[in-house]
């Protein structure tokens, strides 16, 4: 894989098409378990595996699963990856297993997994799908364990379980609406930045264009 191909595939995932704040995909979880750091990073690890290990298998078969059955293959191929992950985590890691509880076998039909099997790794080589497998598993894990550490210290005074402070805490980004709340302003602030930076990259490059025009009409004469 060229460095550059390297480089657009990690924005993708991390940056331009940010699953969560970008592409707002995967949000049960996201609103569910924003609420302990430490379940948003044991969510996002089962993720990003199963991303890894899906578009791996989807892109050495996508010359032979016929597009008629695509995505009940697929389906097939992530359930698989889905059921290791939550037997390895029922055996070694049990407090976690039953915090994520319920959402562990949704990441199945999770939009993340299944569009990027659908959209990336059914069309590329296998190198560049595990690649987007891990950027966008990133991007997800990144996203909501930075919104679940401001939920949990401003909802309980704690991070990652950790107690910072006594006696005080915000009651409301414990609940569902602070939930909602806090992945609007999430959303809001990720994307104002996102713009700011691609206009100004935008007249960046703009501006060296321009400029090398000038050179190039500078030496022409």
């Amino acid at each position: 894989m060229k460095l550059q191909r390297f480089k657009e595939i990690a924005l993708d995932g991390t940056v331009r098409q940010n699953p969560t704040f970008r592409l707002v995909l995967g949000t049960c979880p996201t609103l569910a378990l924003t609420t302990a750091a430490i379940s948003c990073l044991g969510m996002g690890a089962a993720v990003t595996f199963v991303l890894i290990c899906s578009n791996i298998i989807i892109s050495l078969l996508r010359n032979i699963i016929p597009d008629k059955v695509r995505i009940p293959c697929f389906i097939v191929i992530i359930a698989t990856f889905v059921t290791l992950v939550r037997m390895f985590m029922e055996a070694f890691l049990p407090d976690l297993y039953d915090v994520l509880g319920l959402f562990l076998p949704l990441i199945v039909v999770n939009c993340i997994i299944l569009g990027r099997a659908e959209s990336f790794a059914s069309h590329n080589p296998v190198l560049d799908s595990a690649c987007d497998g891990l950027f966008m598993g990133l991007g997800f894990t990144c996203a909501i364990t930075l919104m679940a550490i401001v939920r949990e210290v401003l909802g309980s005074g704690k991070l990652f379980g950790i107690t910072l402070w006594e006696g005080f805490s915000i009651a409301f980004f414990a609940n569902q609406a602070g939930a909602f709340l806090t992945f609007a302003l999430f959303i809001a602030i990720f994307n104002v930045c996102y713009n700011a930076v691609e206009r100004k990259l935008k007249h960046r490059a703009a501006h060296k264009a321009v400029e090398a025009e000038n050179k190039a009409a500078a030496e022409e004469a």
